[in-house]
C-alpha cells in the first residue's frame, strides 16, 4: 500500500520500511553471492534509527568524521571504516577508538599518524586512498579522479614502494555509476597499483555502485568481483555504496503556500527549500520528480515554478507541468529524497526543518522526530 499522504505532516521526509528492507535485501545478495563486504556509507544514508535494521543485512558502515564514527559505534554497535581528506589532530585518538578501518588521504599524513595507531586498545587495520586516474563521472563536483585532485594518492607518489605498515588500498571514483563503469576503473586501479597487492590484506573499492537502480546489472557486478577475487583470493574486497541503500525509498511532502505571477511566470511557494533542504539539486543539478507533474512544460497543461519558502533569489525549480492547475494548501511530493538530501539540509534562515518519517509495513506512520526553534538556535552562538 502505498503512502497515504493524509496522514503525514508537512514538511516531512518519510522513508518506506519497506522499501529499505527490499533494497537491503538486494544487496545482501550480492554481497553473499560474491564474496564481499558491502558496508553502509552515511555520508549518503545516517538515518541511525533504522540502523539495527541496516547491521542485520550489511556488514558494518564508513565514517568520515568523528561524529559518523561514534554514531556507527553508539548506534549500529560496530566500528567503522573511516576515511577523511584530513585528520583533525586532537580528534584522532578518539576516532581510533570507534574505528576497525582507517584510511589515510595521503602519505604525509599515513607517516604523521603512524605511530599513534599502536596506542589504540584494539587492532586498527590501515590504509591509504589511491587515485586510479580514471572516472566515468561528468560533473566535476562529484568526480575525485579529476586531474589535480585533492583525494588520494596517484601512482607516482608511491616511487615504486608501499609505505611499510599499509594493509589497505582504497578507491573512490564512482558516482551512481553502473557495474561496467566499476570494471573500467578496476582496470586502471590493477593497472596502477597491482605490484602492491602481495601486501596488503584488503582493498576498498568506495562507493557509487547504484546496484538498487532499475536496470543494474547485478549479475556482471557479481562476476566482476569473482573474477578480481580469483585473480587476488587473498584480499578482502570492500564495497561502500551510498545511495543504493536508500535509493528510492521515500519522499519529501510539501504543501502549496502561496501562488504568484510575474511576467506570465506562475510559481507555487512551498514550505520547503531548495537550497536548504534539497541542496544537490542546486549544487549537482539535476531537477528532481514530482508526483503527477512532467518534468518539462507540456503545451496543453499548466506549468509552474516551484519556489522554496527561503529568500536565497535563486531557490526555485524551473516550470513543471501540472494535470491541475496548483492551488493553496495542495500538496507537492518529491519522489526519491531520502539519501544523500537528508544528510545535506540546513537549517539557512531558520526555514522550518522537514520533520522525519517512517512508514512501516503495517501501514502505519511513526513521526521520528519533529524540529523547531531550539535546533535552529543550538546550530548558532
Amino acid at each position: 500500500m502505498p503512502i497515504d499522504i493524509n496522514k503525514v505532516p508537512s514538511p516531512a521526509f518519510v522513508m518506506e520500511m519497506k522499501r529499505l528492507r527490499e533494497n537491503l535485501e538486494l544487496i545482501q545478495q550480492v554481497q553473499t553471492a560474491a564474496g564481499v563486504s558491502i558496508i553502509l556509507a552515511l555520508k549518503g544514508f545516517a538515518m541511525w534509527r533504522v540502523f539495527p535494521m541496516v547491521g542485520r543485512y550489511l556488514k558494518g558502515a564508513t565514517a568520515s568524521s568523528l561524529a559518523e564514527a561514534r554514531l556507527i559505534f553508539e548506534e549500529m554497535g560496530v566500528r567503522a571504516h573511516t576515511y577523511s581528506p584530513a585528520y583533525l589532530p586532537d580528534e584522532f585518538d578518539e576516532i581510533l577508538q570507534y574505528s576497525s578501518h582507517i584510511t589515510f588521504n595521503s602519505i604525509q599524513q599515513y607517516e604523521r599518524y603512524r605511530s599513534r595507531l599502536s596506542t589504540s586498545a584494539h587492532v586498527v587495520s590501515p590504509g591509504i586512498r589511491v587515485n586510479p586516474e580514471y572516472s566515468e563521472v561528468e560533473v566535476a563536483l562529484y568526480n575525485p579522479a579529476a586531474p589535480g585532485s585533492r583525494l588520494g594518492e596517484v601512482v607516482e607518489n608511491f616511487k615504486g614502494v608501499l609505505p611499510e605498515g599499509l594493509e589497505g588500498l582504497h578507491f573512490h571514483t564512482l558516482c551512481e555509476s553502473s557495474s561496467y563503469d566499476l570494471e573500467k576503473v578496476l582496470n586502471a586501479f590493477e593497472r596502477n597499483f597491482s605490484a602492491f597487492f602481495s601486501q596488503l590484506k584488503w582493498v576498498n573499492f568506495g562507493g557509487g555502485h547504484l546496484m538498487t537502480r532499475k536496470g543494474y546489472d547485478t549479475q556482471h557486478l557479481i562476476q566482476l568481483l569473482h573474477a578480481f577475487r580469483a585473480r587476488h583470493p587473498h584480499l578482502e574486497v570492500i564495497l561502500e555504496p551510498g545511495s543504493a541503500i536508500a535509493w528510492e525509498t521515500g519522499v519529501l511532502v510539501s504543501s502549496v503556500l502561496d501562488i504568484i505571477e510575474n511576467k506570465g511566470v506562475k510559481t507555487a511557494i512551498v514550505d520547503v527549500s531548495f537550497t536548504a533542504h534539497m541542496p544537490d539539486t542546486l549544487e549537482m543539478p539535476y531537477r528532481p520528480r514530482i508526483v503527477g507533474a512532467d518534468a518539462q512544460p507540456q503545451p496543453d497543461k499548466p506549468a509552474y515554478r516551484i519556489g522554496g519558502v527561503s529568500c536565497l533569489a535563486g531557490d526555485y525549480m524551473s516550470e513543471y507541468s501540472f494535470e491541475h492547475a496548483p492551488k493553496i494548501g495542495d500538496r507537492i511530493i518529491f519522489e526519491d529524497m531520502i539519501h544523500y538530501t537528508m544528510v545535506k539540509t540546513s537549517t539557512f534562515n531558520g526555514v522550518r526543518h522537514p520533520a522525519i518519517c517512517i512508514w512501516h509495513e503495517d501501514d502505519t506512520l511513526e513521526i521520528v522526530r519533529k524540529f523547531g526553534y531550539e535546533d535552529y538556535k543550538n546550530r548558532l552562538s
